[in-house]
């Protein structure tokens, strides 16, 4: 086996010192494009690749960020996660994806896990978040900033769709359309999207003088949506919901697949049926869902320069609570109130 081939090679086949050659492969290090080309050149023909886990120990950091998820099902995460991994990779930091249950002892056996990775900092997605892994952090030193979740915790930075906002529009919406029998399929009751989602939608109903007529859990999840279904119209008629607000799209897709091909109801004539998320298939021609959707590119931004800013100036950086308004996509598969149109379906 042919011997390592070190930076001091590199340095001495490209003319330059060896803190050059570090530099070269130290993102965001200051570094003529002259010494860049030659040191480039010198190591794709050496074949040298630098010591990362090494440069980690001796620099303090390991330009590794730790993305902990709680699952993936949900269309609305691979390609959010997607946009946040590149987003990172642009600023010069690998991720380090790490899978946890919805339980927050899971969580914490996770939190130990990737602290002991020495990352730079954490992302969480999809998960709870137990009081004490803040304190933990912060004794590490380790800055975490909460994706698509928002809890009240000191020094703790959550960006978050404006869910409790996006609530109230889809109960103003069916409202708006005059229906009398207005459900809601809940998700996970530990997630804080569930929690602010239904406040809202069971706030402005109220407003509107109404409350929430039949009520079920899917849990987030295909199989539990399914048999929420079932439970809520599969009733007589005059029992039956005539619209129904389901707390995500993945679930919503199942919740119109029970409706219209089990029970042989019709989407929006019988039932209207309204999502959260706006993932990529609300817009098939097959579902054509009227939801809210989620500003994926606002909320990386948000939480890639959060993050940074916990990184880069810790002493200054303040943390944040960001709530992105959510717009209404309005297709078919509710009534529409007088006056509104459907938008145009995007695929």
């Amino acid at each position: 086996m042919a011997e390592k081939v070190t930076s001091l090679q590199v340095a001495q086949l490209a003319g330059v010192s060896q803190s050059a050659v570090s530099r070269v492969f130290t993102p965001g290090a200051s570094v003529s494009k002259k010494t860049e080309d030659k040191v480039r050149k010198a190591a794709a023909e050496l074949g040298y690749r630098p010591n990362v886990l090494a440069r980690a120990m001796v620099s303090g950091k390991s330009r590794i960020i730790g993305l902990v998820v709680g699952y993936l099902e949900n269309y609305f995460y691979p390609e959010a996660l997607e946009k946040l991994s590149n987003a990172l990779q642009e600023q010069g930091y690998h991720v380090l994806i790490f899978m946890a249950s919805r339980s927050a002892g899971n969580i914490d056996d996770v939190m130990e896990e990737i602290l002991d990775y020495q990352v730079d900092g954490v992302v969480l997605a999809s998960v709870p978040m137990s009081s004490d892994i803040a304190t933990r952090c912060q004794q590490a030193g380790v800055p975490v900033v909460l994706f698509n979740r928002t809890q009240d915790l000191d020094g703790i930075t959550t960006v978050a769709s404006d869910n409790y906002a996006g609530g109230r529009k889809v109960a103003e919406f069916l409202l708006a359309g005059e229906h009398q029998r207005i459900a809601y399929v809940a998700g996970w009751q530990g997630a804080s999207t569930q929690r602010d989602r239904e406040a809202g939608f069971r706030a402005a109903l109220a407003e509107g003088g109404q409350n929430v007529f039949a009520h079920d859990v899917g849990d987030f999840h295909t199989e539990n949506a399914r048999a929420a279904a079932r439970r809520m119209f599969d009733v007589a008629p005059g029992k039956r919901p005539d619209a129904v607000f389901v707390a995500n799209d993945h679930m919503a897709l199942a919740v119109m697949d029970v409706i219209r091909f089990e029970l042989g109801l019709r989407v929006p004539e019988d039932v209207s049926v309204i999502g959260y998320d706006d993932v990529p298939p609300a817009g098939w021609p097959a579902y054509n869902l009227t939801t809210i959707r989620q500003r994926a590119n606002l909320m990386v931004a948000e939480t890639v320069t959060a993050l940074l800013d916990h990184i880069d100036t810790p002493a200054t950086a303040k943390p944040r609570k960001v709530a992105i308004d959510g717009p209404l996509i309005v297709r078919t598969s509710a009534r529409l109130p007088k006056g509104w149109k459907p938008q145009r379906t995007e695929t």
